[in-house]
């Protein structure tokens, strides 16, 4: 059940201590995405303003790696352009985290998916 998969600190410091989780009431869109194989399910919230996420949050239903891998996901969203937060990759997340344990790297993809569908589905509505 993955009890013995080791974590670096940079991975357990986001598990602890996760930036920009919670809901949020007013976003200007959302996207919510799964793995049925692991059953980790994220979804990310963005308020953008002048094309750039100005606010973003996370819930997480999922082990450490996914708590950790949404944590970092938001922190290297946040204050970007659309263009540039779209570009923003499962491997970014996990380079960023300080690489994932393989068995877990597709945590970081779920992260990454959560974002751009975010961000489609605002443009979408605009």
């Amino acid at each position: 059940m993955g009890s013995n998969v080791e974590y670096n600190k940079n991975v357990l410091e986001h598990f602890r201590n996760p930036r920009n989780m919670g809901g949020m009431k007013d976003a200007d869109a959302e996207a919510t995405v799964g793995n049925p194989s692991c059953g980790d399910v994220m979804k990310i919230m963005i308020k953008v303003r002048n094309n750039k996420i100005k606010d973003i949050k996370f819930q997480t239903f999922g082990c450490v790696a996914a708590i950790a891998s949404s944590s970092m996901t938001t922190e290297l969203a946040k204050g970007k352009s659309l263009e540039e937060a779209k570009k923003i990759t499962n491997k970014d997340v996990s380079l960023a985290l300080g690489e994932l344990p393989p068995i877990k790297e597709h945590c970081s993809n779920l992260a990454a998916d959560a974002l751009k569908k975010a961000i489609a589905n605002f443009e979408k509505k605009r």
